[in-house]
């Protein structure tokens, strides 16, 4: 996550998705908070805000606050501090590419540390990386992407005892993004559902450990969002 991304087309679907799933939950986001940065045009995707017969119906109390985050305050503070969406937070910034190479394998451990701290009394909480997933290579600590991405590791202990989110941007990767997703749920796990949501730019939401509740409100969530490009990964 970034500012510069709040209240974007994103952000609207993920945190409907998050208020819809964590409905009588304590939700904790794990913000995975990445300096801005201005070399694209990412978290500009902002055109949805002036259709609202389009998309306001989907989440009205949402698609009005993010209205207000892009039009005075792009921030995950304006987010937090909205009251609308509910929970314990970790948003330190994950700046780790600003240190030398030697060091960050030791600054990471300790901002996750952190991390699961800040949102130790949650019962469903969400990773919101940049990138999103990749396997645990001890040679991706150091480099400075890493700083967008969530291994493997993470992922699984954000979970543990828990019902976890992870966000994914999609990828490249060889044989497309069905493959793709399949491959994630594969390391995932037992237990792991994917909701695809393709509005804009492709993106995964890999829901770990999910009961037979969190699925009902998948199925639920997805049949609402379907004219927008939001499924469940079959």
């Amino acid at each position: 996550m970034q500012d510069r991304y709040a209240g974007d087309i994103g952000d609207y679907i993920k945190l409907a998705l998050l208020r819809h799933l964590s409905a009588g939950r304590k939700l904790g986001i794990a913000w995975y908070l990445h300096p801005d940065e201005e070399h694209n045009d990412d978290g500009k995707h902002t055109t949805y805000l002036q259709m609202p017969s389009r998309w306001r119906h989907l989440d009205p109390d949402l698609f009005d606050l993010l209205h207000r985050v892009v039009d005075n305050d792009r921030t995950v503070h304006s987010l937090q501090e909205s009251g609308l969406i509910e929970g314990c937070f970790s948003n330190e910034l994950l700046a780790s590419a600003t240190l030398p190479w030697r060091s960050r394998e030791s600054w990471r451990a300790g901002w996750f540390s952190r991390v699961r701290a800040q949102i130790a009394d949650a019962h469903i909480v969400f990773a919101d990386p940049d990138n999103g997933l990749v396997d645990d290579n001890p040679r991706r600590v150091r480099r400075k992407v890493f700083g967008k991405q969530i291994p493997l590791s993470e992922a699984r202990a954000l979970g543990e005892g828990r019902v976890a989110i992870i966000y994914h941007h999609n990828t490249r990767r060889k044989g497309g993004h069905d493959a793709e997703v399949n491959h994630w749920l594969n390391q995932l796990g037992d237990g792991t559902i994917a909701i695809r949501a393709n509005a804009y730019s492709c993106r995964t939401y890999f829901v770990l450990n999910a009961d037979e509740e969190i699925r009902h409100r998948a199925v639920s969530f997805c049949r609402r969002w379907e004219a927008h490009s939001v499924h469940l990964h079959h």
